[in-house]
């Protein structure tokens, strides 16, 4: 009889070290702070407010003071962009933030006296502490104005969500796809696609629309959620396209401001039956329609953007989508996204992925596009609102 085999247990591990309560402490006080941020994520938002604050300063500086050098006019450019930044500021919130800086200017003092009973007292006055906690109120202010300014926002965020489609409908014969993203928490761009009502009995027809309204953040969803009011109304008899398009702009034009709130717009029926599409292009960004074989055609024909002249005319085109297209319709956030050395994203790289991923689905192409569009910009702030639709035929 052989001997017994026995194999080898290893050591228990060692449990680990116990950590003092207070490091414990310091951990989840620095988790909670940083959100789980690691410091490089830190440091490239960091990075990343700090370009979009200048921006924000840099633009009221630039309007008042367009023609100044800072090497010619040094003292006086600093005086405008200091301005710039004041006026940022309610006037009482301009006060405070004044006196904090002088008292964190002015070197600390004190005096002495004596008194009936030739006592020598010494009175000192630290103006530093008392600068740093007027610093701190006007802070503490302006963070009170931005949570409800936030609050606020995030409300419209949903409210605009709503008014969005959150899925592609059920098309027969063709796959949608959406992406959007914000540039800040409510955007100017919209998307849907929606069935009409027929002109003929046993027609079925989808309208398309990508519009984008001049502007972004707040004045921008405005006009947008009117865009989508007027959209959805017209829509919803059965006019040709357009008669749907005039109406639109006579629309658009009584909220445009004088021409200054104008909105691109494509907007297309799609029959199913007979994957005829008929569009106008209201001064979009051109729609590219990538055919089975690798050819790119532009949607192009219609007029100019809505809400800049109510006698406007737009010219309508038909094209017929064939088993293995592509229709991809996007606003002008998607190709001018710009990266560090102010280089565009640009058409051809929106292309050379669209013809790479063409044997793949489009709600992956779009996540693919974003994708890139992300390693392309790395820390630059996004400029303006992205938004794509994609459909595949077949």
């Amino acid at each position: 009889m052989s001997a017994p085999s026995y194999q080898a247990v290893p050591p228990p591990p060692n449990p680990p070290p116990h950590r003092p309560e207070i490091f414990v402490a310091l951990d989840r006080f620095w988790h909670r702070v940083t959100e789980g941020l690691e410091l490089n994520q830190l440091w490239s938002q960091f990075r990343s407010d700090a370009k979009s604050s200048y921006r924000l300063y840099t633009r009221d500086f630039e309007k008042s003071a367009p023609e100044r050098s800072w090497r010619h006019n040094f003292f006086h450019t600093l005086q405008e962009f200091a301005w710039a930044i004041l006026e940022k500021l309610t006037p009482p919130r301009r006060v405070l933030l004044l006196l904090a800086v002088i008292l964190l200017i002015i070197p600390s003092g004190g005096f002495t006296y004596q008194s009936k009973h030739n006592e020598v007292h010494i009175e000192s006055f630290d103006f530093h502490f008392y600068g740093g906690v007027l610093l701190f109120l006007v802070l503490m202010l302006e963070v009170a104005d931005r949570v409800v300014m936030k609050r606020d926002l995030q409300i419209a965020r949903d409210i605009q969500q709503w008014l969005l489609p959150a899925t592609p409908p059920a098309v027969p014969g063709v796959t949608i796809a959406f992406a959007t993203r914000a540039a800040n928490t409510v955007a100017g761009d919209y998307y849907d696609i929606f069935e009409r009502p027929a002109i003929t009995p046993g027609e079925v027809r989808y309208l398309i629309a990508v519009a984008d309204v001049a502007g972004k953040s707040i004045p921008a969803a405005l006009l947008m959620a009117t865009f989508q009011a007027s959209l959805k109304t017209l829509s919803s008899t059965s006019t040709p396209l357009e008669e749907l398009v005039l109406g639109m702009n006579r629309y658009a034009c009584s909220n445009s401001q004088s021409g200054l709130r104008f909105t691109t717009a494509f907007i297309a029926e799609y029959s199913p039956d007979s994957r005829a599409l008929k569009y106008i292009n209201a001064g979009h960004n051109t729609p590219v329609l990538r055919r089975n074989s690798g050819m790119i055609e532009r949607l192009d024909k219609g007029g100019m953007p809505l809400g800049i002249l109510a006698e406007a005319a737009f010219e309508s085109a038909r094209v017929v989508l064939d088993p293995g297209d592509w229709l991809l319709v996007f606003t002008d956030g998607l190709v001018e996204a710009v990266n560090g050395s102010d280089e565009e994203y640009g058409e051809q790289r929106m292309l050379n992925l669209l013809h790479a991923s063409a044997s793949v689905t489009p709600d992956q192409v779009l996540r693919r596009m974003m994708l890139d569009v992300d390693a392309f910009v790395g820390t630059t702030p996004q400029h303006d609102d992205i938004t794509c639709l994609l459909m595949k035929v077949g």
